[in-house]
């Protein structure tokens, strides 16, 4: 046992996780994979995405590497932030989707990348299906601090709405 720790040490080391040993969980999605998420995660907060966040589900989930959850107040902005992750991953890294899918209704669309899946929810859905809850034992994924920087945005959106005196607050 005591060479596994090591090891365990090592690993915690080489990826500079600052978690307790009994928290460790290890990044195992490839360097495409993170590069694909970072990419998407930064285009979804540049269109203003709220709670941007992705797990590594290479070790749970044997047909993807990691997903991308984030959100938006409405159709029309969950539409802009697929388009925009869409067009980012072409430009950037030549990444076309193998299937896109939720465009007629634009409540969850979701991008499939083989490598990465992108969900893009509307806020109602994301709290009616809580993905964070099915992946809360996946190691969470490093995001550009624009991405960081969304969490909590619909939260703070709720409140403003609700602060509204016709509720139709935009």
């Amino acid at each position: 046992m005591p060479q596994s720790r090591g090891v365990r040490e090592a690993v915690r080391e080489t990826l500079e996780v600052n978690r307790p040993p009994t928290e460790s969980r290890v990044v195992t999605a490839t360097d495409r994979s993170l590069d694909l998420i970072n990419t998407a995660a930064q285009a979804a907060a540049d269109k203003l995405a709220h709670d941007v966040i992705a797990y590594d589900v290479s070790d749970v989930l044997s047909i993807t590497d990691a997903f991308l959850l984030a959100s938006a107040p409405n159709d029309r902005q969950v539409r802009a932030i697929v388009d925009e992750i869409e067009e980012r991953l072409q430009k950037e890294l030549g990444a076309k989707p193998v299937r896109r899918e939720g465009d007629r209704e634009s409540r969850w669309i979701l991008l499939d990348y083989v490598d990465i899946v992108v969900h893009v929810q509307h806020s109602e859905e994301r709290v009616f299906y809580a993905l964070e809850r099915l992946w809360k034992d996946c190691p969470e994924l490093e995001l550009p601090a624009d991405a960081r920087a969304t969490r909590g945005k619909a939260e703070e959106h709720a409140k403003l709405q609700a602060e509204e005196p016709d509720g139709d607050w935009r």
